[in-house]
């Protein structure tokens, strides 16, 4: 039988699951720190994939979409704790730091994902919240902010690059907005949130755009899924059933009806 626990107090957000595998697309807008107590939790970045075991310790950058995988793992449940540090959080630490103690040079890692290892530090922090795997032990507010500045301490003590992702309180980084929609088309997102992930206001983002198509982002997205939606059907042999969600329509009348006006030919008769 599978069965399910999630608790969440305020920005730690545990889980247990057992038996069966459960697979999300997970938004992350804020950095997370997440251990693994048992199970496997495998984490699909663009293709990338990652797997997490017992013991376990990954940072996960905001502002980045990931796909995650949760299962039990020879006989074990998965059981996982994720720390979850939020912009204010994370500037009312840096206002508590020694400026003149931090590191010159300290050069930020855009790596989304980052495998830490296994430090003393990190292993005692994550073993002492294990009794809040239990529902009617409740923690207090000042130990959930203990745990969570143990967190922080834990991944600057690990590598000076922390510094500069940790605190850098400006909008995220822009990133290539063709080279994020071409990996990313096939998912349900809006514009909004692209803008956040290609690191833009939806005004930058809506310019920025106009400067590298003719088309409007939503038109664009049409035509990507329809010219990749072409190529698996023509060269690939594969079944329209099968290719319209691949490609990220959730209608089928609707992909039927775009496909014949960009093509002008319904998809199953050609």
């Amino acid at each position: 039988m599978d069965s399910i626990q999630t608790l969440r107090y305020a920005d730690i957000f545990l889980a247990m699951y057992f038996n069966d595998a459960r697979m999300c697309t997970h938004r992350n807008h804020e950095h997370v720190l997440v251990y693994m107590y048992s199970g496997e939790l495998e984490i699909n970045e663009r293709g990338k994939i990652t797997r997490l075991h017992r013991g376990d310790c990954a940072f996960v950058r905001r502002d980045n979409q990931v796909q995650l995988t949760k299962q039990s793992r020879k006989g074990e449940q998965f059981k996982a704790i994720f720390l979850m540090f939020t912009h204010n959080f994370l500037r009312e630490f840096y206002m508590t730091l020694d400026k003149s103690q931090l590191p010159a040079k300290s050069k930020r890692n855009k790596i989304s994902l980052c495998k830490l290892p296994v430090r003393p530090d990190i292993t005692s922090l994550f073993e002492s919240m294990t009794p809040y795997f239990d529902s009617s032990i409740q923690p207090t507010d000042e130990l959930l902010k203990l745990k969570m500045t143990e967190g922080v301490y834990a991944l600057l003590n690990t590598d000076k690059s922390f510094y500069s992702s940790l605190f850098d309180f400006t909008e995220p980084w822009k990133i290539d907005i063709l080279g994020f929609l071409n990996e990313n088309y096939m998912y349900e997102l809006s514009l909004e949130e692209i803008a956040r992930y290609t690191g833009r206001s939806l005004a930058t983002f809506k310019r920025d755009f106009s400067k590298i198509s003719d088309l409007s982002p939503q038109k664009w997205l049409i035509r990507k899924r329809l010219e990749v939606s072409y190529n698996k059907l023509q060269e690939e042999n594969k079944k329209v059933s099968d290719v319209y969600t691949e490609v990220g329509f959730k209608n089928l009348t609707h992909f039927y009806s775009a496909y014949k006006k960009q093509y002008g030919y319904s998809p199953a008769k050609k």
